[in-house]
């Protein structure tokens, strides 16, 4: 950690909530030879708090200091259910403790750079709205390219990235010379179904340089470098060219710096589809992504950044780990990995959530199959302690049956409430849960959001809000389409908080967040599988119609 005058040790303060069919967990919060331990259940939480240190800052950095979480220390895993091997255990023990955490704070770059914004999946807009009468009008449009086999514009996830570049890289980079010149520029990165990734301008829709190729359909959602460094994350959705897997590009000249392969011989399963968005850790220079191939990596990028002569290289070294859950026949991590200090967190497409150490890629805890969950992890972190919310699909069950919703203890896996709803089954098309969930903010804080497929019809739908403590419904709204786009929250400079949700047939509605009450809808023409993402007043989403669309609240 950097040196500052006065540092103080937050004290750590976990819920022990106990796993009913564990032995006991102990969790340690620090090494402090002056520990109490409390007995809760067969869960050990040990409680210490470090007296403030005065440090010597003749030698202090000239950057501001951040401090960084502390790591949660495991000594119990309880993944005796779970067959696994790990990859690079001795690349992971060359890095410090300090490295395997994620920091606090994500990134220090405006606007949305990964799914949902951060490790969390809880951020999926910048900034705040200012309009009043929550109009929706659209700016701009632009038309992609087409695959023969799955057209253009996006699917699910497809959210874009928004970026405001720091005006020093954004002269670096293969940008169009308008574009250097113009104040207040922000980019818009799209991945489509074309097999492209575009480059436009917030502003105007303009392409702001050239696209890169592909060829292969992009499904899942791109990822941009936390650091805000010229550096692209993204992965294949569909196998039409040789290669197919996940892919690091230079933005500087847009050239292929990495490629992982997906059809991996140290996989159980030969499909190398990477719909997940990956995490970067801008302090250890390490890469989290899941793999539908059932691979979760831990990626040293070892970037080598130099500004001055406009060049960028990474030399990465590849940590990764293979499992098996009893009961469980699949694999697959079709959704983004979520993260909370050195826990990841991700559900596969059987069904089981699964929580990874990041310090040595084993798994934590991994919770039984219940059906294909596709839908991204949300982290709410309560007292220093993460809780899980997480829903299914009706897809191995079928037949029609039930989508599961869960609050999970972030810990232990117990289970802290479950709810289902009635959903069809759809083979191709499925039931159920595929949207993210929102996690309430501001005057909504007390609330967790769900939309829910094949509801009440076969092309129907549901969003409903649950209390976050207990599960009990708030309010519902009945969709009369059903939606797989995520929800995204937007709130005001007062706090008050707004629903973006797109669905089926094309259309985008408004809807009060604390009430359910549906306050304007705009329809644009085709189905909108993929989830926006929105800067301040502006939301950015593409359609299976392809096409790429800037919408203003106004």
């Amino acid at each position: 950690m950097k040196k500052c005058c006065l540092y103080f040790v937050c004290t750590w303060i976990l819920i022990g909530a106990a796993c009913s069919n564990s032995d006991e967990v102990v969790v340690s919060k620090d090494n402090n030879e002056n520990v109490d331990k409390q007995q809760s259940g067969n869960v050990i939480v040990e409680e210490g708090l470090d007296e403030p240190v005065e440090v010597d800052t003749e030698d202090q950095s000239e950057e501001p200091m951040e401090v960084l979480f502390e790591a949660i220390d495991i000594e119990n895993y309880h993944h005796e259910n779970i067959h696994f091997e790990v990859n690079g255990e001795k690349e992971l023990e060359q890095r410090s403790p300090e490295d395997i955490i994620f920091p606090e704070v994500y990134t220090e770059v405006e606007g949305v750079l990964t799914f949902r914004g951060g490790p969390l999946r809880d951020s999926p807009s910048y900034g705040t709205i200012s309009a009043t009468e929550m109009e929706l009008e659209e700016q701009w449009n632009f038309t992609t390219s087409a695959n023969p086999d799955w057209g253009g514009g996006a699917g699910w996830t497809g959210q874009p990235a928004i970026v405001k570049w720091d005006n020093e890289i954004k002269q670096l980079m293969n940008i169009k010379e308008k574009f250097k010149g113009k104040d207040n520029f922000v980019e818009v990165i799209q991945g489509s179904l074309d097999g492209h990734v575009y480059f436009l301008d917030l502003e105007t829709g303009e392409q702001t340089r050239d696209p890169i190729a592909i060829k292969n359909p992009i499904k899942g959602s791109l990822s941009i470098d936390s650091r805000g460094y010229p550096l692209l994350y993204l992965g294949d959705g569909i196998p039409q060219h040789e290669k197919f897997g996940f892919y690091i590009f230079s933005l500087i000249d847009s050239k292929l710096l990495h490629y992982i392969p997906g059809r991996d011989e140290f996989a159980y399963r030969d499909w190398g589809a990477f719909d997940g968005s990956a995490l970067i850790n801008r302090h250890s220079d390490s890469l989290v992504v899941g793999g539908e191939n059932g691979v979760f990596y831990n990626v040293a990028l070892n970037t080598d950044f130099d500004k001055e002569q406009g060049t960028i290289a990474i030399d990465p070294v590849i940590s990764n780990m293979r499992y098996k859950i009893e009961g469980n026949d699949y694999q697959g991590i079709e959704n983004s990995v979520a993260i909370f200090k050195n826990i990841a967190y991700f559900a596969d497409n059987g069904g089981s959530i699964v929580s990874i150490d990041l310090e040595n890629n084993h798994p934590v805890w991994g919770l039984p199959s219940l059906d294909d969950t596709d839908a991204s992890i949300v982290v709410d972190e309560v007292d220093d302690t993460p809780h899980l919310y997480t829903a299914s699909e009706v897809d191995i069950q079928g037949r029609n049956g039930n989508a599961y919703l869960r609050k999970i203890h972030g810990l232990t896996g117990e289970v802290i409430w479950e709810k289902s709803y009635p959903a069809f089954y759809n083979p191709d098309v499925n039931g159920g849960v595929l949207a993210t969930p929102v996690l309430g903010k501001e005057n909504m804080e007390d609330l967790i959001v769900f939309t829910i497929a094949r509801h009440r019809s076969f092309n129907e739908g549901i969003m409903v809000a649950l209390d976050r403590q207990t599960g009990e419904e708030k309010w519902r709204w009945h969709m009369e389409q059903y939606a797989w786009s995520s929800a995204v929250a937007v709130y005001d400079k007062a706090g008050n908080g707004f629903l973006v949700q797109a669905d089926s047939t094309g259309n985008v509605h408004i809807i009060d967040g604390d009430t359910g009450k549906v306050l304007t809808t705009k329809n644009f023409g085709y189905n909108i599988e993929a989830s926006p993402a929105i800067y301040n007043d502006s939301i950015i989403f593409a359609s299976r119609g392809g096409l790429i669309h800037h919408v203003m609240i106004k």
